[in-house]
């Protein structure tokens, strides 16, 4: 099996390569590559999409700058239906439109928005940085062993209002419900960090491994 994280120069991969390498060795997944080239996210058995920075600038490095990136991404995570997990950013590209800047279009494949955190408390900053609660809602195999209370690393400025509440598995209270999970038949993103999350990011890391929808 290979899975591939998508490099297009959103932010040093070492810590997500170094994650996702560990919990494939545990559990038997096969080879886990950082790649830039079309040709090997399309044999890719799964892909992930991680993403620092702002909306705009990912959205344009990713579906701009790198000819046939996004196209091989489409083929294999909606077309073959192959697991599909996106990070920060990378998760947020799976909305509408990001309203970061300026109005962004997404893949549209979660309908929601990427909106500008607004917490209710005036003492909570922005950006949103550091461990915080899972609040679980819903089951789902990537969860597996993940608990309400569970702690996971966040470092953001703008979350996913997802357009259909089935969608989103988990938030955090930040001032108000923050998304930290959604998921929609074969792919599902984390807004927090799984690399930098220790035990719980490392389990979703491993339930994503085994995954089988």
């Amino acid at each position: 099996m290979l899975t591939v994280l998508v490099d297009y120069d959103s932010g040093n991969l070492h810590s997500a390569e170094k994650a996702f390498q560990r919990m494939a060795l545990e559990v038997d997944a096969g080879e886990v590559i950082v790649t830039s080239k079309p040709e090997d996210v399309a044999r890719a058995d799964r892909i992930v999409l991680p993403g620092d920075g702002a909306y705009p600038a990912c959205r344009n490095a990713l579906m701009q700058d790198r000819a046939g990136l996004y196209e091989a991404i489409v083929e294999a995570a909606i077309a073959k239906a192959r697991p599909f997990m996106g990070i920060c950013v990378g998760m947020q590209m799976m909305a509408s439109v990001g309203r970061e800047y300026t109005d962004t279009p997404g893949f549209d494949w979660i309908g929601g928005e990427v909106v500008k955190i607004e917490p209710s408390d005036a003492s909570l900053k922005v950006p949103h940085m550091g461990w915080n609660d899972l609040i679980l809602s819903a089951k789902h195999p990537v969860l597996d062993g993940v608990e309400t209370g569970n702690h996971a690393y966040f470092v953001h400025s703008y979350q996913f209002d997802v357009a259909n509440p089935g969608e989103r598995l988990a938030h955090v209270d930040y001032g108000g419900e923050v998304t930290a999970i959604v998921a929609r038949d074969t792919m599902i993103g984390t807004q927090f960090h799984p690399e930098k999350s220790q035990s719980t990011g490392l389990r979703l890391i491993s339930n994503f491994f085994q995954w089988s929808p």
